[in-house]
């Protein structure tokens, strides 16, 4: 349980970690930052000078407009000067920096010992074999690319192919329905998918072939010009080498069944047969600055996706500073990223971030709990990691367990953990610190969305005392602010909407083909601001703790409530592992709190233990938070990413069962259950 004042107390960065910072003291990143704002075109105008461009650029370095009084919302930076982001991830790396022989990526399959591991010089030649193989397809610079893989190295290996030509890719989470698949394509216009046949998740196959088939017929259908399907033999492998020739690799056991792929020869390719023979030298795409780069769909909360579209030079350079300063990137260090590279955190801070700085990843396949609950930390020993990134939902869970799983790893590389996803409640945050950390790595709790391409709110490792579950000061060339229900920028101590008053590098340019969503979405209830859709509160400090949804808060007679607080507080108690709240309609507050709680192993739910839980929110947050209804739930509705999905919470809480589309649930067996254990709301 939090002790009072800890969410308060200041844990300060480890002297140790000062020498060979990039950035040391907090007055050194206030220096750094200020600059960043006051001076953006000079700021990162010398970052850009970090890396290659064909042609430099003439005009303005930025041009803009965020209000939508004003006329058409537009973000240019250093428009007119052309790039390669894949050259400048590789080419430089093994040609201009004599990186070839470092491992760029070190894979680690879902089963333990099924393992393996890429240089710079090899993804090099891959890519540029697979880029030859794509323009041989007829994929040209601008066509749309949609890739549905597992976490394999194949999967980074075709983003940056289509990188390479000046085609975009579209990653889609290979945990996704045929009728997600199937939106997605149709969306873009994809002219060419990437699959593989099969996989495992834990002890769970998916016949990833099948349900792509299944995509297929329905864009089919539904009137889509997707042409070819490239599929990758990933069970009982089948190892390309740079020459072309095949060498079958040792597969685990449990890999060698036969797994039937479904064949239609007008359509599907082995990845092996057509990599065989194909070049290792592909002459790259020079490309815009402005020119695009990926589209990566996002659920809004209308559970509708949408594809936020980002472009290649001011992502380049967003993604790649902001991984080394954030996670105060060295030479020597190991970085993992346990993301899943269909969500955002995989391409900015598994692919694109990593590799623009020449650095050693690990790259895995498989669960936290597969198969054991130790299985994260055997890893972080094996391949000696240095700077850890994970989810506070993994987090939580790891904790279910207890320290002991943890505590027979040793864990001694780490210098550096992360959090990314969500806020994080300070239970989980000090058990991260303490246990995982033994109170001497760092947390960077970081806060950013898909659409701003990278760290937004942030801690520094060296330079940054952290505060438990805040998100602490904002990431260089990042201005936020605090705006009233009204719009009224609030100063000081505050609560309300978090926005952005100025562009950064990485923000998205759009969303692909629905431009005037983008505008409304993202800048027409506060014109001149980018509104993140996010609740946020400022400390006396200065720290910056977010709240939470804004289609998360709560108005209970007349007082906003964050769903995040009341979760922190119902977090707190030893008998709770998660907890996820929603408002209910009430008929004297206008809404009340409805509370669904999964409990950890060997505590019971009893009204002894809801009684307990009303007192500790209302002794935690004040009378007028205490939870009207408290729900037993063996488990929550989550995305196959773990995020848990309130749109459907709120539906159960006040039993309407139209949940609309739920294909991008991990199970959707638990609605049932929930539905059937209510709580009596008519009382």
């Amino acid at each position: 349980m939090v002790l009072p004042g800890e969410q308060a107390r200041l844990y300060r960065p480890r002297p140790e970690l000062l020498p060979a910072a990039h950035v040391p003291s907090l007055p050194h990143y206030q220096r750094l930052y200020q600059r960043s704002v006051e001076e953006p075109h000079e700021f990162w105008g010398d970052i850009a000078k970090e890396f290659y461009w064909k042609r430099q650029h003439t005009g303005p370095f930025l041009k803009y407009n965020f209000d939508v009084t004003k006329g058409k919302i537009f973000i240019e930076w250093m428009k007119g000067a052309t790039t390669n982001i894949c050259y400048n991830l590789l080419d430089r790396n093994v040609n201009e920096k004599k990186l070839g022989d470092k491992v760029a990526f070190y894979w680690e399959g879902n089963e333990p010992g099924d393992s393996t591991k890429i240089t710079y010089r090899e993804l090099l030649h891959k890519v540029c074999q697979f880029a030859n193989v794509l323009r041989s397809q007829g994929v040209k610079k601008g066509d749309r690319v949609s890739i549905y893989l597992p976490m394999i190295l194949e999967l980074v290996v075709a983003m940056l192919a289509c990188a390479r030509i000046g085609a975009l890719h579209s990653v889609v989470f290979a945990g996704f329905s045929a009728d997600s698949l199937c939106e997605r394509i149709l969306d873009c216009g994809c002219s060419l998918l990437i699959t593989a046949d099969a996989f495992y998740r834990g002890d769970k196959l998916v016949n990833l072939k099948h349900i792509a088939d299944e995509a297929i017929r329905k864009c089919k259908d539904r009137g889509s010009s997707l042409k070819k399907c490239i599929v990758v033999k990933h069970l009982g492998r089948e190892e390309i080498t740079v020459d072309g020739t095949c060498s079958k690799s040792p597969p685990v056991k449990r890999l060698c069944q036969d797994v039937q792929a479904p064949w239609n020869p007008d359509v599907d390719a082995w990845w092996h047969e057509l990599m065989s023979g194909a070049s290792t030298e592909c002459e790259p795409e020079w490309c815009d600055a402005e020119d695009e780069l990926f589209i990566l769909y996002t659920s809004g909360s209308t559970g509708k996706p949408k594809g936020v579209l980002h472009t290649v030079g001011g992502y380049m350079i967003f993604a790649a500073t902001s991984f080394k300063y954030v996670f105060d990137y060295q030479p020597e260090d190991v970085y993992w990223c346990t993301a899943d590279i269909g969500w955002i955190t995989g391409h900015s801070y598994l692919t694109y971030g990593p590799l623009a700085n020449g650095a050693t990843s690990v790259l895995f396949e498989g669960v936290p709990t597969y198969p054991d609950v130790g299985r994260m930390w055997s890893i972080i020993d094996k391949y000696k990691v240095t700077k850890f990134y994970t989810a506070p939902t993994a987090i939580r869970l790891l904790m279910k367990y207890g320290e002991k799983p943890v505590k027979k790893h040793s864990r001694k590389s780490l210098k550096v953990l992360g959090t990314v996803g969500e806020p994080i409640n300070p239970e989980a945050w000090l058990w991260y610190y303490s246990v995982v950390g033994e109170e001497r790595c760092p947390i960077v709790d970081t806060f950013w969305q898909t659409e701003t391409g990278g760290h937004m709110l942030t801690p520094l490792p060296a330079a940054t005392p952290m505060k438990p579950g805040s998100a602490t000061f904002p990431f260089f060339g990042v201005v936020p602010a605090i705006l009233s229900e009204s719009g009224e920028e609030l100063e000081g101590e505050a609560e309300g909407y978090l926005v952005f008053k100025q562009p950064w590098p990485g923000i998205m340019r759009t969303l692909y083909g629905k431009h005037p969503q983008f505008e409304t979405v993202y800048f027409k209830k506060f014109p001149g601001y980018y509104v993140t859709g996010d609740g946020c509160r400022r400390d006396k400090d200065g720290y910056y703790w977010i709240t939470g949804r804004i289609d998360d808060m709560l108005n209970v007679s007349g007082h906003l409530l964050s769903t995040a607080e009341v979760e922190s507080a119902l977090l707190e108690h030893a008998a709770v592992a998660e907890a996820a709240v929603v408002s209910h309609p009430h008929p004297l507050k206008g809404e009340c709190l409805y509370c669904f709680v999964t409990l950890r192993e060997g505590h019971e739910f009893t009204k002894n233990l809801t009684d307990e839980l009303k007192k500790q929110v209302r002794e935690k947050i004040g009378p007028i938070a205490t939870p009207d209804y408290i729900q037993y739930a063996p488990s929550l509705p989550k995305t196959r990413s773990g995020k848990i999905t309130r749109r459907i919470l709120r539906k159960i809480a006040k039993n309407d069962q139209d949940l609309g589309d739920i294909s991008t649930l991990a199970d959707p067996g638990i609605i049932k259950h929930l539905f059937n254990s209510r709580c009596d709301t008519k009382q």
